[in-house]
């Protein structure tokens, strides 16, 4: 088994680079897909480096409520907080944020967006929808032409007709409201509903009662369609027909799933975040991180000396795993995410510390070099273990309660400290262990301590009981 690790390493190693610098990418925050897993249209995912607001720009929004509909309690506006963030995550951006602000006002920011104004009416559609019947004396049935025509989409309801109303999108059942081909059409798209169970037999009733007649399916005050009535609707599901395109079927269903807005909102103010404020922010943010992470491998070369080096190697490796492992998850990168980044780095170097300095005190005791070498990992491991898992416990309860930005900022330290257990124990390991074969190492200076502290020859040149003789 132990011969299979480096082959693991080497693996896993050539796999990272392979996500990391694939060929044709143009680097962190370029924006370019480093490649594809598939057809992006098939819906699958991308593999690319996802930034966040802070270093991608994007735009911002925020909503306030239309005066006259009473202060809302702090339970009312989290109702509106979740449903303005469902609906804006179905578009599929990157890390949405979406926060109450104050007591009445909501703020909306999309990283990365292409096309705000598709936001922004997703966001702004109360989602308020009705089922209504529409006169058979003024607009007649399916099977006779009448010379009333039907209310286009998109025209306002009259409010006498919609208050006749009999079903509302709040009985949906959100599970059974999706978007699809219309299979009756060339290249339109419909929209499946659904009621839940307490109305399904009471619509289905209804429809039995009314077969061949016009209803207007009305969002918000206007008409979206005004299919017929073709048969008993039995199970309470249906389909809502028009002249959709594939975008606007999918924000319908959207609505739909994730219910009505409680209050109607206005929009106070929007802003672009432009790209280059992003791209300034990350090249500050790389630098800094540059400069602390070149610092430590400084200070483990000069004061570890040879495991340094090795322990230089663990962590650019590491590196090299943890941004592979952020790009295929994919975590969003934001300012808070690669200080997440950098402690956990800190964390790996903490893990190297506690071995090197565990292995100076086992050559102390007059070990040989591989001896010593394996009981500062094996020793060292109970505190590396007991201390990666109280970060990691600290972190997940962060990425639970946390905001958006602490939850980013906590998934990057738990995938850093958890892929840092792996390189400090098992990397360094691998490395140390074909170190301390090599003859040419064998230097009491390479490992900090003094040639009276120092058993160079191996094991099985010297045997243990002359080695504790030595002492």
């Amino acid at each position: 088994m132990r011969r299979l690790v480096p082959l693991l390493i080497l693996v896993i190693g050539l796999l990272a680079c392979y996500v990391d610098l694939m060929p044709g990418s143009k680097g962190l925050g370029s924006g370019a897909k480093f490649f594809t897993l598939s057809d992006p249209n098939s819906g699958m995912v991308q593999l690319d480096t996802k930034l966040g607001l802070d270093l991608q720009g994007g735009f911002e929004v925020k909503y306030g409520l239309a005066p006259g509909q009473g202060d809302p309690t702090s339970a009312q506006m989290e109702t509106l907080r979740s449903i303005i963030e469902n609906r804006v995550n179905s578009l599929k951006v990157t890390e949405p944020v979406v926060q109450t602000v104050g007591s009445n006002e909501i703020l909306v920011q999309v990283p990365g967006a292409t096309d705000p104004s598709q936001v922004e009416s997703l966001v702004g559609q109360t989602g308020s929808l009705a089922f209504v019947l529409l006169p058979k004396a003024v607009y007649g049935d399916a099977t006779a032409a009448s010379s009333t025509p039907l209310p286009a989409v998109g025209t306002q309801m009259d409010p006498a007709l919609l208050a006749t109303a009999q079903f509302f999108g709040k009985q949906l059942d959100p599970g059974g409201v999706s978007a699809a081909v219309d299979p009756a059409s060339t290249g339109s798209w419909l929209v499946n509903f659904a009621f839940n169970s307490d109305t399904g037999n009471t619509f289905a009733t209804w429809t039995g009662q009314h077969i061949n007649e016009y209803f207007a399916i009305v969002l918000d005050g206007k008409i979206v369609s005004s299919p017929y009535i073709k048969s008993t609707i039995t199970g309470g599901s249906g389909q809502i027909t028009g002249t959709f395109t594939q975008a606007d079927a999918k924000q319908l269903a959207t609505i739909l799933s994730y219910g009505a807005l409680p209050f109607k909102l206005q929009q106070e103010q929007t802003r672009d975040i432009p790209a280059s404020l992003g791209q300034t922010f990350l090249n500050q943010t790389l630098f800094a991180g540059g400069i602390g992470i070149g610092l430590v491998l400084l200070f483990m070369l000069i004061y570890y000396r040879l495991p340094g080096a090795v322990a230089c190697f663990a962590l650019i490796y590491y590196s090299l795993a943890v941004y592979a492992i952020f790009r295929l998850v994919p975590v969003t990168l934001t300012l808070a995410g690669i200080a997440g980044f950098v402690l956990s780095v800190g964390m790996a170097v903490d893990a190297n510390i506690l071995i090197f300095e565990r292995t100076k005190e086992e050559l102390r005791t007059g070990k040989t070099l591989a001896t010593a070498s394996e009981a500062g990992f094996t020793r060292a491991w109970n505190s590396i273990f007991d201390s990666n898992m109280s970060t990691l416990i600290t972190a997940a309860i962060l990425y639970t309660f946390g905001t958006p930005t602490i939850a980013g900022f906590a998934l990057v330290l738990m995938i850093g400290v958890a892929t840092s257990m792996f390189t400090a124990v098992t990397v360094s390991r691998t490395v140390m262990r074909f170190v301390v074969r090599q003859g040419s190492f064998h230097r009491a200076w390479l490992f900090g301590v003094t040639d009276a502290e120092f058993q160079a020859r191996a094991v099985g040149r010297l045997g243990r009981r002359e080695a504790r003789g030595r002492v």
